[in-house]
């Protein structure tokens, strides 16, 4: 796998439209397995931002009366091209930000789809007509583009949560700002802006501006955004939820999930386990998906937790960019460090390590902990690495209860050998995406996606949501002639 293609147009440069050197700092791309520089990005200053958007609000004009034709017309060319730039985008997603092979090659296939689904959005209806008690009165609401749309996007999968709100905030005749997270500025920020400069994109319509929260900040603040698509910890959700709330800016947020896996015990438990330990550890865990709390009926617990820690001890830990290996990197010291802090807490406390619990730089065995208790911080913190925390029930009550001692409401998953009895629990779940016999970590782009409580601000991504969130509405009523009012 090679890095194939010229990095030099956006090395130590920003995409304004067009790649310049801004008036910001540069900073080292690292590769997370080895500690070593791979590349050198710039980062957007207040002022290019302010830049950034002063042209996106031009380009965003003549963008919204290009047709539809013509729109989804760069979005087939930007699926097309993603297709055929594979290699690169895989061996960014790898070196850049620590993804295993097949997590860059479904991250890069399901992107592929999300810019398919954008394509059609151009061609849906964009407005409806009610009838009026005024006779002669026409009333069309109808939709608009935005205007301008700040994306500020994750490091974990930067590809694919960069274009699910980037893709469809362009086919819907916005323009975009895009701020990629500093750990991931190439895969999620300067391949997105090649890519649809080259699919034919005109200029302005797209910016991309790496950095960090004071970029971030300012995109928020910006008077000139008329929305904020943000994916990341639910604390900075809440500030930019707030920013937003005074200046009457419209906001999605999907933020952090501490999420259930239910296994109730007439469960498979063979099937269980091997959901359990896909939304587990897939990605090292760091997935705001990730099945993060197991909870399980105390009458079958103990073979299920033999059964998901054999499974751990199979799964190989390395260097995904040497070797073959189905755990990597976790994307920064620090939070390897904080993973094992809260298995050491938590352990210190009572519970058990039935597989794993080591870490080497950083790199953390895919763990499994047994005999947790809801006041461990295994339990009770967002982990984001691969760690597999099993907590008991004895009762279907309980085990709802044990869901809702969280604030986090995303993704959850219930086993059991009989469909009345899981969706008796489901619908029971305060959570946005529940999953019957199935694991936590999934995503369908043509499916409304989103949380509820601390997981999100009931913004949703994906299918017909796509075109609620990226557009606002305008009512419009018209009269055959002009009427008399008796004033």
């Amino acid at each position: 796998m090679t890095g194939t293609g010229s990095e030099g147009q956006w090395t130590g440069k920003i995409f304004l439209g067009e790649w310049v050197k801004g008036t910001g700092a540069t900073a080292p791309v690292m590769e997370p397995a080895t500690d070593n520089q791979i590349g050198t990005i710039a980062l957007a200053s207040r002022e290019d931002v302010d830049t950034a958007i002063e042209r996106a609000v031009v380009a965003q004009r003549a963008w919204a009366e290009t047709t539809f034709d013509k729109r989804a017309a760069v979005l087939h060319e930007a699926a097309r091209l993603i297709k055929a730039r594979a290699e690169r985008f895989n061996y960014w997603n790898v070196r850049e930000c620590g993804s295993i092979v097949p997590k860059a090659q479904w991250e890069l296939d399901a992107s592929y789809e999300q810019l398919l689904m954008a394509a059609a959005l151009p061609m849906h209806p964009t407005g409806t007509l009610f009838p009026s008690s005024m006779p002669g009165r026409t009333n069309t609401w109808r939709r608009l583009p935005i205007g301008v749309v700040g994306v500020i996007a994750p490091w974990n999968f930067p590809l694919l949560l960069a274009l699910r709100s980037v893709a469809p905030a362009i086919a819907l005749g916005n323009a975009v700002v895009l701020k990629p997270d500093q750990q991931s500025a190439v895969t999620g920020g300067a391949l997105i802006a090649e890519l649809f400069e080259d699919a034919g994109l005109p200029r302005g319509v797209l910016q991309v501006l790496p950095g960090g929260a004071q970029t971030g900040d300012a995109v928020v603040r910006h008077p000139a955004v008329g929305m904020i698509s943000f994916t990341g910890s639910t604390a900075v959700g809440r500030q930019i939820g707030e920013t937003c709330g005074r200046m009457l800016k419209k906001t999605s947020l999907e933020l952090g999930g501490n999420n259930p896996i239910i296994v109730l015990p007439d469960a498979d438990l063979d099937k269980a386990a091997s959901c359990a330990a896909w939304g587990a550890f897939l990605h090292q865990g760091q997935i705001c998906m990730q099945a993060g709390r197991h909870l399980v009926h105390r009458s079958v617990a103990e073979s299920y937790v033999a059964k998901l820690a054999a499974r751990a001890r199979k799964l190989a830990v390395g260097n995904p960019a040497t070797e073959p290996v189905h755990i990597g990197p976790l994307i920064n010291a620090r939070q390897a460090e904080r993973v094992e802090r809260i298995v050491r807490d938590s352990v210190e406390m009572g519970a058990v390590i039935a597989a794993g619990g080591q870490r080497r730089g950083r790199f953390f065995e895919p763990t499994v902990l047994a005999d947790v208790t809801p006041h461990m911080p295994a339990f009770k913190d967002e982990i984001f690495g691969p760690v597999a925390p099993v907590t008991l029930f004895d009762s279907v009550d309980e085990a709802i209860e044990l869901v809702h001692a969280s604030e986090y409401g995303l993704a959850a998953a219930v086993h059991s050998g009989s469909m009345s009895a899981a969706m008796s629990v489901a619908r029971r779940l305060k959570s946005g995406m529940i999953h019957i016999n199935d694991q936590t970590v999934n995503n369908e782009f043509q499916v409304p996606f989103g949380g509820m409580g601390a997981s999100g601000n009931g913004g949703r991504f994906g299918g017909p949501a796509n075109v609620e969130e990226f557009t606002q509405t305008q009512w419009i009523s018209a009269m055959d002639a002009p009427i008399e009012y008796p004033f």
